[in-house]
């Protein structure tokens, strides 16, 4: 058997991108595994482990000490303060920038807010910013935010008169998905943004932001084209699930099912229209 010949330099490139490698740390490369130095020296900084010794009956039921919350508890229940307070969607931004509880906000580029009109009667929230996103500040920016704008003109919708936000608002290392104390910690945060701009339909694009938002555990292809009532505790709106730009994108057979979801978003919208006197 021929011995295939070694990657390129391009192909390589090629490889680590579309793993999600898009950065690099250090101008030379450390092979981690190779580095006789690192395990020993691990082991020696390591502290003397104090010899486990045996309690008397009566210190072995008392009881522990109260722990402190989890870390991940802490920001979660941190972040749902922050939101609670802010008045306004500027106000809730300024909160977000300065909020640290997220460990994804360190890695991140920016902050990825909102793009759209506030005033919008339609509101679309996707997953999470990818890499374009992250160096624009905006979601959607990239191939599936370029679908998502042919998706909105189809109904006669823009930038102008909708209003676009993720659940969660730092772009992923990578790309990976978010973890589940990730996406709790972020969700004050767009649920307060969903109650301030208080659209009239609000359309979750994917199965993230669809199960986050609307407390189902089925998956997008049970949930797409189905109304629910979203609860802000001061007003239900009317909320339906279809599929995310980049799902369409690797599966262009579904972009039929979405353009069903799209007619009935925008026959909702018609109807949801304020009288004119």
């Amino acid at each position: 058997m021929t011995p295939e010949s070694p990657p390129t330099v391009q192909q390589l490139l090629a490889f680590y991108l579309e793993s999600g490698v898009d950065c690099a740390l250090s101008d030379e490369p450390v092979n981690r595994l190779s580095d006789p130095d690192l395990m020993p020296a691990a082991r020696e900084a390591a502290p003397a482990q104090p010899a486990v010794r045996s309690l008397p009956a009566a210190a072995a039921t008392t009881p522990a000490p109260r722990a402190e919350p989890a870390a991940p508890e802490a920001a979660i229940r941190s972040a749902r303060e922050a939101a609670r307070t802010a008045p306004s969607l500027e106000a809730l931004r300024a909160l977000m920038e300065t909020f640290d509880g997220c460990a994804l906000k360190s890695t991140a580029t920016r902050l990825v807010f909102a793009d759209g009109n506030p005033s919008a009667r339609i509101m679309f929230v996707g997953e999470a910013p990818g890499r374009e996103e992250d160096l624009e500040g905006l979601p959607f920016v990239g191939r599936s935010g370029k679908l998502l704008d042919r998706m909105m003109a189809a109904i006669g919708l823009d930038r102008s008169s909708a209003y676009i936000a993720n659940v969660i608002p730092w772009r992923p290392p990578g790309n990976r998905t978010p973890t589940p104390q990730e996406t709790q910690i972020c969700l004050p945060f767009i649920q307060r943004q969903i109650e301030l701009v208080n659209p009239d339909v609000l359309v979750t694009l994917g199965n993230p932001s669809t199960q986050t938002l609307l407390s189902t555990r089925e998956g997008i292809m049970k949930t797409r084209g189905r109304w629910f009532d979203y609860d802000t505790g001061t007003r239900k709106i009317r909320a339906l699930a279809t599929f995310h730009p980049a799902y369409l994108l690797r599966s262009p057979s579904y972009k039929k099912m979405a353009w069903l979801d799209l007619r009935a978003i925008a026959k909702a919208l018609e109807q949801a229209k304020p009288q004119s006197s």
